[in-house]
């Protein structure tokens, strides 16, 4: 077990399943650059044996975005009087406390209750797998403080829900709740409230019970195939059961 509550989240490691914890329920969990500092270099000591990583937020919400108090804050000013190239790898280092949730050894699974809003949203996109809580609530809100989303999110959410869904969700920063983010495939599943942990464990449990090496070359199937066209599709599919049949008997290299 580690505990970095000082910079806004916790961390419960057991065996092959490591459960993050946003833990600023003060300001419904609103995240900092000093936040995704810290989750960047959890990720780079996150122990090897892990195979599912579950995400959460302590308290009503799971992430209610960016603080504002860094927006009304020096560290914004401070983006903003830099050169454009200065101010586009500082937002890279932030994007990479939400992209190691999709490295390709890792299942990552969000368990989202009450908001997720903004940089919220973002964080529970950048898993593989989503639960809602029925309380639930997803908006893309970057547009109402006159920016973009910028943390890896609009890839995901073109994927998920398509481009003119997509757009419309990010130009006018919507709510959608959760029965209707079920409908549109934004989640996987929606439980109560008080399921919510529940049921996120046992998601996990269901991963876990495939070998890991099958697992992994499943998700790079799939990661990848919206990259691909049918016959490179085909092509990765063959190449993929090929090291699965060698490793089952035992000549893997």
């Amino acid at each position: 077990m580690s505990d970095e509550t000082a910079t806004g989240f916790r961390v419960l490691v057991e065996g092959p399943v490591a459960t993050v914890t946003l833990d600023r329920p003060q300001v419904r969990n609103a995240q900092t650059p000093a936040l995704w500092a810290a989750l960047s270099e959890f990720a780079r000591s996150l122990p090897g044996d892990v195979r599912v990583v579950v995400l959460r937020g302590e308290g009503r919400s799971f992430s209610a975005g960016l603080d504002l108090s860094v927006v009304a804050g020096g560290e914004f000013q401070e983006l903003a009087r830099v050169s454009p190239e200065a101010c586009a790898d500082r937002i890279a280092e932030f994007q990479q406390a939400f992209s190691w949730l999709r490295r390709p050894d890792l299942v990552t699974v969000a368990a989202v209750q009450g908001h997720a809003i903004g940089a919220g949203f973002q964080l529970a996109l950048a898993c593989d797998l989503r639960i809602a809580a029925d309380d639930a609530v997803f908006a893309m809100a970057e547009v109402t403080l006159g920016l973009v989303p910028d943390l890896t999110g609009t890839k995901r959410l073109v994927e998920l829900v398509g481009y003119g869904r997509a757009l419309e969700l990010c130009v006018t920063g919507r709510k959608v709740g959760a029965a209707e983010a079920e409908r549109i495939g934004l989640v996987n599943l929606v439980v109560a409230r008080d399921e919510l942990d529940a049921a996120a464990a046992d998601l996990a449990q269901a991963v876990l019970a495939g070998p890991r090496d099958a697992v992994v070359e499943i998700k790079a199937l799939l990661s990848g195939a919206s990259g691909r066209s049918y016959p490179e599709q085909e092509r990765a599919e063959r190449e993929a059961q090929t090291r699965r049949i060698r490793d089952l008997a035992g000549l893997g290299e």
